[in-house]
């Protein structure tokens, strides 16, 4: 009776052991899987967020320069080819939209982006010096203004975009900080199951010298 009674304690033991390795090798096994989450998040908010920030910003720039070049700003500008320095200018948003638009888009990003686009490619396109200048009549003030509207809202297509990115990188960060708080609280969780682990095998190694020293 007494050797079933050990046998049972002994079985009852190595039981609790191997139910304690299933749970370090299974928090183990999330932990790490957090940890890709939180690569993934971090690697979002940069090549999402901070890398489009830095399109809206090389976007706004050229967008800049057309709005010089439509108000005739600076009157020493030779504007004999104004067209093509335009051109340039519009072929080079366009480029960086291509970039833009394979990064990972919300529906809202996709819709201003299509918006903005548009506007590039069809409402600012000015084939014809005449319709901004003439020698005869000078600025074309009224088309001007056209042209100047469609670039304030091509702008607010620019800020919505931009505030996005915040409100977005926002969302990724907090996700990775509950990642983060999620890891340390296993990492609680790990160091209780091995304190048990090591009491458990204390246990079952203490009682059994025990019973060899009552023996001899």
């Amino acid at each position: 009776m007494q050797d079933s009674s050990l046998i049972q304690k002994k079985v009852r033991a190595f039981v609790i052991i191997g139910i304690l390795l299933l749970l370090l090798y299974g928090k183990n096994m999330l932990e790490r899987k957090s940890f890709r989450s939180i690569g993934s998040a971090f690697t979002e908010v940069y090549n999402d967020r901070l890398v489009v920030e830095g399109y809206i910003f090389e976007i706004s720039d050229d967008l800049f320069q057309i709005q010089k070049l439509v108000d005739h700003c600076n009157i020493d500008y030779d504007y004999s080819k104004v067209i093509n320095e335009i051109t340039q200018h519009e072929n080079s948003i366009l480029a960086t939209i291509v970039d833009f638009e394979k990064t990972k888009l919300t529906d809202q990003e996709a819709s201003y982006l299509a918006d903005f686009k548009a506007i590039i490619q069809k409402d600012l396109v000015i084939k014809n010096y005449d319709l901004l200048y003439s020698d005869s009549s000078g600025v074309n003030r009224e088309q001007v203004k056209i042209y100047d509207k469609k670039i304030s809202q091509a702008r607010g297509d620019l800020q919505n975009l931009s505030k996005i990115q915040m409100d977005e990188g926002e969302k990724v960060i907090s996700k990775a900080k509950i990642l983060i708080n999620r890891s340390q609280i296993w990492a609680q969780f790990e160091v209780a199951l091995l304190i048990i682990l090591v009491v458990v095998m204390f246990l079952l190694l203490f009682r059994k010298s025990e019973r060899n020293q009552g023996i001899v």
